[in-house]
């Protein structure tokens, strides 16, 4: 007997991101032509169209209200979150929505939707990394996750940003129909089953404003200027003209670190950058600090899973020279 058709309901609202709505369509609906039987459909709060943020009109066959019982929930993102709060209507839309649906999903910022509709709280997730620090700080009974591409907490789900929407419906599809399907659709869609690393490989370089108290500022910069430096919290002290307690403290307080981790997320920042433009392994180890090959290769491993080589194989300039 043909299994029941598995229902994907897609809540969207003005200025979502468009690649996170068809990123994961796409992959339902490759699995379709392998014997899945995926149907989508897309929801608004009110059921009314919506404007993607690329300035495209996208239809809605029905409201949150209107939308009746779903199998899977995926809600989208888009660069107006954070910045913007979560209107009520969406919110109260995605709540409603979530129990009505066996199981929820967020796509890139479709997290603060969640999150804004209580559907978070407790639970482990993510985000966007650009953005994990501030649903944290806005959410804090919520477990944030900045490294993973997505986190599945019982049938709650959250992914990283935009195409990790891909990589969350595949997981989602292999879930529901098995690796050999999904495996299939990885290829047919020329992208991993599972990708290596975590998202922070694919962050910029460290930001964000600087310390508040000047002399934990020119601390920092000092730091900055120079990566090969000795920095060890003694020293860093000696430059501050403070006790390494205190400067420990200061660190802990501004920065949510201690000295000795800041010194190093500012050299393998460093690295990043340097193999970025096109440094050798043993050229980059030496300009950002890490003196050795290896060292710097523990710290690659430490923060995104892969070591240097296959971090500058991804990031290598596609332009010949």
């Amino acid at each position: 007997m043909p299994s029941a058709p598995h229902r994907v309901g897609i809540l969207l609202f003005d200025g979502m991101k468009m690649l996170d709505v068809v990123g994961p369509a796409e992959v339902f609906t490759e699995a379709n032509l392998s014997g899945a039987d995926y149907r989508i459909s897309m929801i608004s709060a009110d059921g009314g169209d919506v404007r993607s943020s690329i300035g495209f009109r996208v239809p809605v066959d029905t409201s949150a209200a209107a939308a009746g019982r779903f199998d899977t929930l995926l809600v989208a993102g888009g660069e107006v979150f954070p910045e913007n709060p979560v209107a009520d209507e969406l919110a109260s839309a995605a709540l409603e929505l979530s129990a009505r649906f066996a199981r929820t999903a967020s796509i890139c910022t479709g997290a603060f939707i969640l999150a804004a509709a209580g559907l978070l709280d407790g639970k482990r997730a993510t985000t966007h990394w650009k953005h994990t620090r501030e649903l944290a700080k806005r959410y804090p009974s919520i477990r944030v996750e900045p490294d993973s591409i997505f986190v599945k907490d019982h049938t709650t789900y959250s992914s990283a940003g935009v195409t990790a929407g891909i990589d969350l419906a595949l997981a989602l599809l292999e879930q529901d129909e098995g690796a050999e399907l999904t495996r299939t659709v990885a290829r047919s869609l020329v992208v991993y089953l599972q990708r290596a690393g975590g998202q922070s490989q694919f962050s910029a370089n460290l930001a964000g404003p600087g310390p508040r108290t000047p002399l934990l500022r020119m601390v920092v910069d000092a730091i900055k200027s120079d990566p090969t430096g000795e920095y060890s919290v003694v020293s860093l002290a000696e430059l501050a003209q403070v006790s390494a307690r205190h400067l420990t403290r200061l660190f802990h307080e501004e920065l949510d670190t201690s000295p000795a981790k800041y010194v190093e997320l500012i050299r393998f920042d460093t690295a990043k950058a340097l193999l970025d433009a096109g440094y050798s392994i043993t050229d980059t180890a030496g300009r950002s600090g890490f003196g050795t090959s290896e060292s710097m290769r523990r710290a690659f491993i430490s923060h995104l899973s892969i070591p240097p080589s296959k971090y500058r194989g991804r990031f290598a300039s596609t332009i010949s020279s």
